[in-house]
Order: structure tokens, then C-alpha cells, then sequence
């Protein structure tokens, strides 16, 4: 009589790099950058009507 083991079924081995991975914001704390947007977004809210133009 010949026994046949289930063995699970192998593991995907870029689960594990995927999961150790720091994934994040590059360059979040420029200054500049965050100036530019923060201008972007007020036109875009002026101009959608979300936003009265102060000046």
C-alpha cells in the first residue's frame, strides 16, 4: 500500500521581500514642492467655485 503525503502548496518567494519592503514618499519634506501644490489646489478651488478669490 503505497501513502501519498498532501504537502501545502509552495510559498510565492517575493510574498516576503514584498512584505519587508519600506514603501513611502519620496522627497514628502520639500518645502517648495509643498508651496507649489498647496497653490495648485487654492486655483483649482477657485476656479471650481469652492473657493472666493480674496484678492
Amino acid at each position: 500500500m503505497k501513502l501519498t503525503i498532501k504537502l501545502p502548496k509552495p510559498r510565492n518567494p517575493l510574498a516576503v521581500v514584498a512584505k519587508q519592503r519600506n514603501a513611502g514618499v519620496h522627497g514628502a519634506l520639500n518645502p517648495k514642492r509643498t508651496e507649489r501644490r498647496q497653490e495648485k489646489q487654492r486655483l483649482q478651488q477657485i476656479k471650481g467655485g469652492r473657493l472666493k478669490d480674496e484678492e
